[in-house]
C-alpha cells in the first residue's frame, strides 16, 4: 500500500491520508464483525449493509481491490446466494488486515 501514492490521488498530504484511514480501520472492524455475525446467521440484508458500509469507506479512500471484494459481497448477498461467501469473506479479511496491521505496527 503506498500512502504517498494514495493520498496524492486524493489531493490530501500523507498525514491527512492516514488520519482519514485510521478512521477506516476502526469502522472497518466493526463491520467485518457485523459481517462475520450476519453470514453466520444466513442474514443477507445484514451482509448487505455491512459490505456496502466497507465498499464505500474503501473505495472513498482508492483501496479498490478492497470496495471491489465488498462489492461482491454486497450483490451476491442481495441475490440472497451465500454460496461462496465464506471464501469472499477471507479475501475480504485479507485485504483489510494491511489496513489494520498499518496502525498496529505504528503505535508504541
Amino acid at each position: 500500500m503506498n500512502i504517498n501514492e494514495l493520498a496524492e490521488n486524493l489531493g490530501l498530504e500523507p498525514d491527512e491520508y492516514l488520519e482519514i484511514l485510521e478512521l477506516l480501520a476502526d469502522s472497518g472492524k466493526a463491520d467485518i464483525a457485523s459481517l462475520e455475525e450476519a453470514i453466520a446467521a444466513n442474514d443477507a440484508e445484514g451482509v448487505v449493509r455491512a459490505a456496502h458500509s466497507l465498499k464505500g469507506a474503501s473505495a472513498n479512500l482508492g483501496l479498490t481491490e478492497l470496495s471491489e471484494t465488498a462489492k461482491d459481497m454486497e450483490f451476491k448477498a442481495r441475490e440472497q446466494d451465500f454460496n461462496g461467501i465464506a471464501e469472499k469473506m477471507r479475501v475480504l479479511k485479507a485485504k483489510f488486515a494491511p489496513v489494520v496491521e498499518l496502525f498496529h505496527t505504528s503505535s508504541p
